[in-house]
């Protein structure tokens, strides 16, 4: 049976770790999504103490919660492919404790953010440099049992699935997957999703739920923050296509509301957004009405 999570970073700020997991299962999901991202806040969770990692354990076992994913799109700044060697140094060390936490906590799989780089040029180098540090990572994570999952991303980098075959075609690794965004997909006109997925399903380890506007010639498009139901990504067609295809991994849903007023009613409304769906197409989550 398929398991559905939900991103931390729709649920409200300021919970403990016990308070934070009762909440995703009282809410009807299946684990969380733990986030390692650019901001020093989430950063310094890679140095966490044995103390620390135990807490979280302890509030795992409590809850009957898992954290089964960790999103480390800390890799925006710290680019893999970056021509300046101290940023990859430490996408390295931010990789490779990442893996490390993930161990401690029982994670199964940690994403990664399809760019070579994001706040530099991409070039053939960057490309080169992505692909040379991206072995390091998977052979590291490899010799841990962790899952490496390359999302498909918001730039032309890596903004399909076939594109991860790609690389997955050159770094030869069973611990190297797919994590396909289906708003991210959506959003690019060149796609075909439905045949993306078709010819690629065998990589696909995750997939993640959100909404986006599609890019155009004149609109960057928008990658975040648009309203279920209210961008490009039809889902009906979208999850009946994975049933069929007979996909019964897991999903997550990806929301940013941890800022705003209402979060808890934010992720009801994404819900009821969604069940409906999942009844129709056949999905059934055991926490879900």
């Amino acid at each position: 049976m398929a398991r559905l999570g939900i991103y931390e970073k729709a649920l409200p700020k300021g919970l403990t770790w016990k308070e934070r997991l009762a909440l995703v299962k009282e809410l009807g999901f299946d684990f969380l999504e733990f986030s390692i991202d650019e901001s020093d806040e989430r950063q310094a969770r890679l140095e966490w103490t044995m103390a620390e990692r135990q807490e979280i354990r302890d509030a795992i076992a409590e809850t009957s919660t898992p954290i089964q994913t960790l999103m480390l799109s800390g890799h925006r700044k710290y680019s893999l492919g970056s021509s300046d060697p101290k940023i990859v140094e430490r996408g390295l060390e931010m990789a490779y404790k990442a893996v490390q936490l993930a161990v401690d906590l029982g994670i199964r799989h940690i994403q990664l953010a399809g760019y070579d780089v994001f706040y530099e040029e991409h070039t053939s180098e960057t490309e080169q440099r992505f692909i040379t540090n991206l072995k390091k990572i998977v052979d590291y994570a490899a010799s841990f049992d962790v899952m490496l999952d390359i999302e498909t991303m918001d730039t032309s980098f890596i903004n399909s699935i076939e594109k991860v075959a790609r690389y997955k075609k050159i770094i030869k690794s069973p611990w190297l997957a797919a994590y396909p965004d289906l708003g991210n997909l959506s959003a690019w006109p060149e796609n075909d999703v439905v045949k993306d997925f078709k010819d690629n399903l065998d990589i696909v380890a995750h997939v993640h739920l959100k909404d986006t506007l599609a890019v155009t010639d004149d609109f960057p498009g928008k990658f975040k923050n648009v309203e279920f139901g209210k961008g490009v990504v039809d889902f009906k067609a979208l999850l009946q296509l994975l049933k069929d295809l007979e996909y019964d991994g897991a999903f997550t849903i990806e929301m940013w509301s941890e800022d705003r007023d209402r979060p808890i009613e934010e992720i009801n409304e994404a819900l009821d957004f969604f069940k409906p769906i999942f009844k129709e197409v056949g999905y059934q989550f055991g926490g879900l009405d």
